[in-house]
């Protein structure tokens, strides 16, 4: 059996309360995402999904159920560096370089030297920066700040990838080859990734399972299987099984076939 990366169990997240109006960001989420899995979380503007992802991150609590992240609780994965975290702003220190900004949780971390310089190098090459480690960040396309985002994200080796619409800044000819870039990079990482979007095409072409969310409260409405394996070129996207996926996602969110109700 597959080591279990992330655990929810009847989790729930409400704000507010006493002097102001409750709101049920999330009720009820159940949901266990395999080690090495690739998992996107869709639904409406407000539905929960960044909310999720900040408590897998340990950067909020829930008011109900439980959260684990490889067994642990989230602040203990947290201090364990079992995770790295990519947000839609590459956040990237502007008086820093490349390869600076790509250690930076290496340094806070205590790592020497060496072993942080040597890693910087590993992590460029793998995100394709290698000519660019002496750039910095205004020097530097948003594609490949982002890139230099998810390698930072990756320097302390994280086992797990939390990832929140990092592309949806990016125009779609880079957002499409950022999306290339992943599937290879987590390839080789073997890292399990959580990935925000609010683009179908973008979760269909990335993940092993699409997590259907409803709006506010937040809940789970549907899983969604997408069978490609780790092989995705550029072609996947204009095949009928690639369409016949983003269809059936689409019906999830709709929560009815499309054609059907376009008839009505």
């Amino acid at each position: 059996m597959s080591e279990i990366a992330v655990r929810a169990a009847g989790v729930g997240r409400t704000f507010g309360g006493r002097r102001t109006t409750e709101v049920h960001a999330l009720t009820g989420v159940d949901l266990e995402i395999a080690a090495g899995e690739f998992v996107s979380l869709i639904g409406p503007s407000g539905c929960g999904k960044s909310t999720l992802m900040r408590l897998i991150a340990d950067l909020d609590q829930p008011t109900a159920g439980s959260l684990e992240v490889f067994g642990k609780t989230p602040k203990k994965a947290r201090l364990d560096q079992d995770y790295g975290i990519a947000f839609q702003q590459a956040g990237l220190l502007p008086w820093r370089t490349v390869l600076e900004n790509i250690v930076l949780p290496l340094e806070l971390h205590g790592v020497g030297g060496a072993e942080r310089r040597a890693r910087a190098a590993d992590l460029a090459e793998m995100v394709g920066l290698t000519d660019f480690g002496r750039r910095y960040p205004d020097e530097l396309s948003g594609g490949m700040q982002q890139r230099v985002a998810i390698a930072r994200a990756l320097a302390s080796q994280p086992k797990l990838l939390l990832m929140d619409e990092p592309f949806g800044a990016l125009d779609e000819m880079t957002r499409e080859r950022m999306q290339t870039e992943l599937t290879r990079i987590t390839a080789e990482t073997g890292a399990a990734v959580v990935f925000v979007t609010h683009s179908i095409p973008e979760a269909v072409y990335l993940s092993d399972r699409v997590v259907v969310m409803s709006p506010r409260p937040g809940r789970i409405t549907d899983l969604v299987s997408i069978p490609f394996g780790g092989d995705r070129p550029d072609s996947l996207r204009e095949s009928p099984e690639f369409f016949q996926k983003v269809t059936e996602v689409r019906e999830a969110l709709h929560g009815a076939p499309v054609a059907r109700a376009n008839e009505r």
